[in-house]
């Protein structure tokens, strides 16, 4: 674990370091804010220690532009004894704890263990979550991607809803947990239902659930996928495929924020954000009568456009890195690099199945090409 330890008396840097470093901490000391700070910006620390009461950047400065950068270690400020109402707003401000001047060593070796094991538990909790969600993100640099990006950063704290639209395979789905992860509802569920590939006889119990008995197959109680995202956000992918049925109960969930379970007429309460996607023009589905007009003023508060990939061709090269790097990753194949004359045509290629369909044909490049993929190779096994 890395230490660092802010603080412009030599004489309480000198003795936390001799006593954290007897303790098995790679320590680092800095004599003012300022160089703290940058020292704290630019390299990793587990724990920072730092001083409230400084010449030039005090401790409250150097706080608020760590936080503001958010920086993931875990923050102590050390205060002296009129400091306490200081440390105390700190502490709103998003440090981790406060220690008084003269320091106690047993609060001082209680507070470090706490932070250490404050920002383990982030640092797994991010492997976890690279877990749960395959570590995929946006990649690309485009002006399109950008867009998303911005969109994204500013809507997923709020508590709209969100329609998200594109062709299929274009990375809807990851809009949409994106929004989840960003959003204050991040620590609490996120639910997918493919509205596609639900029989539309079975879309009512997957989406609100069901009594036992309400139905032939119905053998015991089923929470519905509403139910199991309470308090967090529920996607709907593929809407534009739901039964018009699914769609007037799904109407009155956003309304009311309440749902009955099939064969059931209790009301049970829930809080949950709906995001939703589809490759059709709901206008269209509208004008069809496929599509019931208020559901979509519903969901459409914000509309993301997802681009297709022929709309981002730049950002080509970057996925095709990515992919190389994912792939080999998941499947131990060993790392390939790809011939810029061979990047240039799956550049000027079409991409009907967008993100999807090009990861496949990296994959494919991958099992066929040879160590460094070719440009031939795109054309034997692409083109």
């Amino acid at each position: 674990m890395k230490v660092l330890i802010i603080d412009d008396e030599r004489s309480i840097r000198n003795s936390m370091k001799e006593i954290l470093s007897d303790e098995g901490y790679a320590v680092e000391t800095a004599e003012d804010g300022a160089l703290g700070y940058e020292m704290a910006s630019k390299g990793h620390y587990d724990v920072i220690f730092c001083d409230i009461k400084m010449p030039g950047m005090d401790g409250m400065e150097v706080l608020d532009r760590l936080v503001s950068e958010g920086i993931e270690s875990a923050i102590v400020m050390i205060s002296g004894h009129g400091d306490i109402d200081t440390a105390v707003e700190s502490i709103k401000k998003g440090a981790f704890d406060f220690i008084q001047k003269p320091l106690d060593l047993n609060r001082l070796l209680i507070t470090i263990k706490n932070a250490t094991d404050k920002t383990k538990l982030v640092a797994q909790t991010k492997i976890l979550k690279k877990k749960v969600y395959g570590g995929e993100r946006m990649v690309g640099e485009s002006a399109a991607i950008q867009h998303i990006r911005d969109m994204v950063a500013k809507v997923a704290p709020t508590p709209a809803r969100v329609l998200i639209t594109g062709g299929n395979g274009s990375g809807k789905e990851l809009v949409a947990r994106s929004l989840h992860e960003l959003s204050d509802r991040a620590a609490q569920p996120y639910i997918e239902v493919n509205c596609a590939a639900i029989p539309s006889e079975l879309i009512e119990s997957e989406l609100f659930g069901h009594e036992k008995g309400s139905f032939t197959s119905a053998i015991k109680q089923h929470k519905g996928k509403f139910e199991q995202a309470d308090g967090g956000t529920l996607f709907l992918d593929e809407i534009g495929d739901m039964s018009l049925a699914a769609q007037a109960k799904v109407l009155r969930v956003l309304q009311e924020n309440k749902l009955s379970r099939v064969g059931s007429d209790a009301d049970i309460k829930v809080d949950v954000r709906v995001v939703a996607a589809t490759n059709k023009n709901l206008q269209e589905e509208i004008a069809r009568g496929n599509f019931r007009e208020d559901l979509y003023h519903r969901l459409s508060v914000i509309v993301i456009k997802v681009p297709s990939l022929d709309e981002r061709k730049e950002d080509i090269p970057l996925l095709v890195d990515y992919f190389l790097e994912r792939i080999c990753s998941e499947t131990a194949m060993p790392r390939k690099n790809i011939s810029p004359e061979a990047v240039k045509l799956l550049q000027e290629r079409s991409w009907k199945g967008n993100i999807r369909e090009l990861r496949n044909v990296v994959e494919r490049l991958l099992i066929l090409g040879d160590d460094t993929i070719s440009a031939q190779n795109v054309r034997d096994y692409v083109l």
